[in-house]
């Protein structure tokens, strides 16, 4: 059977749908790059937006347009709206968050003990999934009350992935050839706090980097109040990718007070610059909501003022998007629309010019990028690939690098990211 894998969202979703993958190809299954070439159909559906949702529905119409005989939805927004997803054409299951893991089992009939030998050694998915990176769950679930955010609802309480499940899936990376492996959850800082005996993400990233074969190692996004002085400390291994993603949401109190958030600017800001002089390339990004309900003029511009104020290597900026569930949804004091895009416009705009001063400070230095996208181009081929800051790099070489880590001397800026040229290219893997 020909199958074809999609996902909408976050790297969490991207994981799964690899482990999915796996799954698949251990069964004798082949993996295609488009739908129209699928006997199946499987989409992981995101819900953390309005646009996220309309988007996670597109996916499973265009499979259906593709002609395909089975398709199955998973996901946050089809276990919030289940009856919803099975009225969708050509949709033939609905696969909740709290079964996922079984996913596989279920629409192959098959028993979960089936896959308890060695799993296969891990292949990118093809088409535009092609990534040279290796995304593992360590944990899903959440136990914290942010008012906007339906997440918990969709997936639970915080539960942790087992140190010999983490393994497992790691050694498949690391044996199909993954230079990066990024660990993703919903909030990962909480891993190991449900296992008997506890643990913290601390020593899961400990225990991980006594693998010698890790060339590098990447968190995804984490709270702010789950770093600690200890998680700090283990940048001292120079495989522990620069870049921390620290959601912010609001850089005003009394709208972070509103948000049921942990944190405050003033904790935020003392916690950048310590990150910033233990590691001092370290590239912080950050989700910053524009609109939140209540949140007024003299609000927004404190919020924009402290974005601007910390000097980020970037971030994503969300409009607030009211979700049917959550307690903000129903708060008082609206804001309209057309005021919360051109709030977000604003703090784009504000990002985007501390993301290109972060930027100009790596002109004339050497990085190491791991090239992710080749395309042949007169003479040889384009590459283009990420630092382990998470910084784009382009540049020329005469072979094809994929999925190589070269250095690279960095010779300018663009909108995009950094060009630079390859000073040593390492022999070609076979």
């Amino acid at each position: 059977m020909k199958v074809y894998l999609d996902s909408i969202g976050c790297r969490l979703n991207q994981s799964e749908i690899e482990h999915f993958a796996n799954q698949f190809r251990f069964a004798g299954h082949t993996l295609v790059s488009e739908p129209d070439e699928a006997d199946l159909v499987v989409v992981n559906t995101c819900s953390v937006t309005g646009e996220a949702a309309s988007d996670s529905r597109q996916k499973i119409r265009q499979a259906a347009r593709a002609g395909v005989g089975r398709i199955v939805v998973t996901g946050c927004w089809s276990t919030l709206n289940p009856d919803a997803a099975r009225q969708l054409p050509g949709v033939t299951d609905v696969v909740s968050n709290f079964e996922k893991d079984g996913l596989v089992a279920k629409t192959l009939e098959l028993p979960q003990e089936y896959w308890e030998a060695e799993p296969l050694a891990r292949q990118p998915l093809p088409g535009l999934h092609l990534r040279t990176r290796a995304f593992i769950k360590v944990q899903d679930g959440c136990d914290n009350h942010c008012t906007f955010c339906i997440t918990r609802v969709a997936r639970g309480a915080s539960r942790s992935q087992s140190l010999e499940q983490i393994w497992r899936e790691m050694d498949a990376a690391l044996r199909g050839g993954a230079q990066e492996v990024v660990l993703t959850g919903v909030q990962m800082g909480s891993w190991g706090k449900d296992l008997t005996p506890q643990a913290s993400l601390a020593d899961l990233i400990e225990t991980l980097l006594q693998d010698a074969r890790i060339r590098r190692l990447r968190l995804s996004s984490l709270e702010p109040w789950e770093v600690d002085e200890r998680l700090m400390a283990l940048w001292r291994d120079g495989r522990l990718c620069r870049h921390l993603h620290l959601p912010l949401q609001a850089g005003c109190e009394k709208t972070l007070r509103r948000m049921g958030r942990k944190t405050m600017p003033d904790a935020y800001a003392r916690l950048i610059a310590t990150i910033r002089a233990a590691v001092p390339e370290m590239a912080v990004t950050t989700d910053v909501i524009a609109g939140f309900p209540g949140e007024t003029e003299a609000d927004f511009e404190a919020s924009l003022a402290f974005v601007q104020s910390l000097k980020l290597a970037g971030g994503h900026v969300f409009t607030y998007s009211a979700r049917p569930g959550t307690p903000a949804a129903n708060y008082p004091d609206q804001v309209a629309h057309p005021v919360r895009k051109e709030r977000n416009r604003r703090l784009r705009e504000a990002l985007a010019e501390s993301e290109t001063q972060f930027k100009f400070a790596f002109l004339g230095k050497e990085v190491e990028v791991l090239w992710e996208a080749v395309q042949p181009e007169a003479g040889g081929w384009h590459l283009s690939g990420w630092t382990d800051h998470y910084l784009r790099v382009s540049a020329f070489s005469n072979q094809s690098r994929w999925n190589q880590v070269d250095r690279v001397r960095i010779e300018g800026v663009t909108q995009d990211g950094l060009t630079g040229a390859i000073l040593v290219e390492n022999p070609q893997e076979e």
